[in-house]
């Protein structure tokens, strides 16, 4: 159902900030995997992915010391919806991940401040020479939930299982060539050609480690009640309603889980979570409004947190549409937009202007990159040298219901008013505006993206390469100079040299302005002040094994 229309009212600010939540799923997954729902996330390990890394400690989250936290409790976290389902392979739900990210462990894991990656279930790694195949010695004190070692052939599974599934998470698995097991606690993952982001992929949730052959059950038998390596193992699950893990008792992180349980409760209305954590029925108030911050700031035993994200939101310009292919219509576009008036009006203040497609807390973002920001006498210059100096008329295609969209929409609108451009607004089901934006069905529109794991290189191939799947970032933009940056970008394993590639990619991209980058958002929690060790990673996972009561 859609409702096409030239004007729609300026939503509320709660109906705003009702609608910024934080993110179900994100952006690439949304746009390259067709996925349900809708909702608002790296490996740098450049320098460990081209020598070697070994840990034996735990490389546990900073949180609760170990001696120091209490033992026992059972945490509620509420949020406004449920995970969907516990299929590693197949799921992009972030409701659904950061739950079973509890249950299942990768081998290395990203860093708490999403720069990289460290030892996790391989206690250590190390590329060949040549840089083609990765050499892995995995922990030999880790069992499964039921008490099954965890030897090398359940790794080979894991990954052969995540690589061969069709419109899932394949495409983070496409340069593995084959996995090897040269015994049961080494394992070798060789690729097709050198790849630097390999360490990150296999820290991406997808790689998270399970039985061999879904031990002894079918894979729908076995997703239904999972089994992995995680702090915390199978409990319940009420669907729509609430969903409980329970302590490991056998966790190889020695002394953890401190919690007994951990309770993801479903509470659609953001003034029912709020009174939920001040009254105590729950500990974790998951992306409460921006508008209520304040308020709950000035709570008593109430703590508010803004985790850095990878949220960025981007305006998409068709450019097989006209005039859409002239990138002085695109950069006029993107010079007319007030972002600090948008962060204002739509998150009280709390979000930065984005000056690249790429967004602080990944790697090889670059500060530097000045990006285009709001200067309405250059857009206006920009409009004088375009096919259409006096203006055009277009149409925004919106998600009926985003309050958030609406408004980025309305202002938007009324700035481009001053370049002779008239917007209409074409309001259509979220599920369709997806469906019309991946099938290049549209003139202009918002959008919006989280990484999944520590590398640029899942951003930049999906927004810059129109030959991975993403029709750049559904906008149809095609640059070759651009798209050879991405590639040399994947196979440099230097630092330093993979950083000026990044960083000459960021400066021509920001001046193709293939999309108007907005602003980059954190992630919102409130939390009751007995929770301690709770942290929120940039993609948004989080370690509960950490979290005390």
């Amino acid at each position: 159902m859609s409702d096409h229309s030239t004007d729609a009212s300026i939503p509320s600010a709660s109906q705003i900030f009702a609608g910024l939540r934080g993110p179900d799923i994100s952006r690439r997954r949304m746009l390259y995997l067709g996925a349900l729902g809708l909702g608002a996330f790296a490996s740098a390990p450049l320098l460990a992915a081209c020598g070697s890394s070994s840990d034996t400690s735990t490389g546990a989250s900073s949180g609760a010391a170990s001696g120091a936290a209490k033992k026992g409790g059972d945490l509620v976290i509420v949020r406004d919806h449920d995970a969907v389902n516990m299929d590693k392979t197949m799921v992009f739900s972030n409701a659904s991940i950061w739950t079973y990210a509890q249950i299942y462990e990768p081998l290395v894991a990203m860093t708490d401040d999403g720069q990289g990656v460290r030892p996790w279930l391989a206690e250590s790694y190390e590329m060949s020479p040549d840089n083609k195949s990765c050499t892995l010695k995995l922990r030999k004190d880790v069992k499964f939930h039921n008490g099954q070692p965890m030897t090398s052939a359940d790794v080979k599974f894991s990954i052969d299982e995540s690589s061969k599934t069709k419109g899932g998470w394949e495409f983070i698995n496409s340069a593995i060539k084959e996995v090897t097991t040269p015994d049961d606690y080494t394992v070798v993952v060789t690729t097709k050609y050198p790849w630097a982001p390999l360490l990150a992929d296999l820290s991406c949730p997808n790689n998270g480690i399970i039985p061999k052959d879904y031990a002894g059950k079918s894979k729908d038998e076995f997703y239904a009640s999972p089994i992995g390596t995680g702090p915390f193992v199978w409990g319940t699950w009420q669907k729509g309603s609430a969903l409980t893990l329970k302590k490991n008792p056998s966790y190889w992180q020695a002394g953890k889980p401190y919690l007994d349980s951990v309770t993801w409760k479903v509470v659609a209305d953001s003034n029912a979570r709020a009174i939920q954590l001040q009254g105590g029925q729950a500990h974790i108030n998951e992306s409460p409004p921006f508008s209520s911050l304040d308020q709950l700031k000035n709570t008593p035993n109430v703590k508010v947190d803004l985790f850095p994200s990878t949220r960025t939101d981007y305006i998409m310009m068709n450019q097989h549409k006209k005039p859409y292919d002239d990138v002085h219509v695109r950069r006029a576009i993107s010079y007319a937009i007030d972002r600090e008036a948008l962060i204002k009006t739509i998150l009280f203040g709390n979000g930065t202007p984005a000056n690249s497609f790429l967004m602080p807390s990944t790697p090889f973002y670059d500060k530097n990159c000045p990006g285009i920001q709001y200067d309405m006498n250059k857009a206006k210059e920009e409009m004088a040298q375009s096919s259409v100096p006096n203006g055009f008329t277009t149409t925004w295609l919106a998600m009926s219901g985003d309050a958030v969209d609406a408004a980025i929409a309305q202002v938007l609108q009324e700035s481009l008013k001053e370049l002779g451009i008239t917007m209409n607004i074409q309001n259509v089901d979220p599920s369709a505006q997806h469906d019309m934006t991946g099938k290049l069905d549209y003139e202009i529109a918002h959008s919006y993206w989280t990484m999944d794991l520590a590398d640029p290189d899942e951003l930049a191939q999906f927004a810059l390469d129109p030959t991975s799947g993403g029709h750049s970032f559904d906008t149809g933009f095609d640059d070759p100079e651009l798209i050879d940056l991405v590639h040399k970008a994947q196979k440099e394993f230097d630092k330093t040299k993979r950083q000026a590639l990044y960083s000459e990619l960021q400066q021509k991209a920001a001046e193709s302005a293939f999309l108007a980058f907005l602003f980059y958002t954190p992630f919102p929690y409130a939390t009751a002040s007995s929770v301690q060790g709770f942290k929120v990673l940039p993609t948004g996972s989080y370690h509960m094994e950490d979290v005390s009561l």
